[in-house]
């Protein structure tokens, strides 16, 4: 579980993180839905609040035609989910439990690599 980000559910703040990969996750209907995964996500002051979280690629994020390597600057609100296998098969273990995410992502920036340096502090 995500503790530092427990500690501010609700609350919208700013965040960066360096983009890892890309992937996609299924839709309930049509085409799959695109997906990055965000590493060592900073708060405001830089401390680590995850060591990683995947976000729904938005129209803001693929406007700026992120690759890999590159840091990511936004507002988010921190919101909590359920996760773990909640079906009926006794064959699967996956406990279910609380965890927590970063949603709603606004003012979506690319970090310039000269201000990389300054934001790890």
């Amino acid at each position: 579980m995500r503790t530092h980000l427990q500690a501010t559910e609700g609350v919208r703040a700013t965040f960066q993180g360096t983009v890892a990969r890309f992937g996609t996750k299924p839709a309930y209907r049509g085409p799959d839905i695109p997906t990055v995964l965000l590493r060592d996500v900073r708060d405001a002051s830089g401390q680590i609040v995850t060591e990683h979280v995947w976000m729904v690629q938005g129209k803001q994020l693929q406007a700026l035609c992120l690759q890999e390597g590159d840091m990511v600057a936004f507002d988010a609100r921190v919101t909590s989910y359920i996760k773990g296998y909640r079906g009926r098969r006794e064959d699967v273990y996956k406990p279910v439990e609380v965890d927590y995410r970063l949603s709603n992502p606004t003012r979506v920036r690319k970090v310039p690599e000269s201000e990389e340096g300054k934001a790890h502090g």
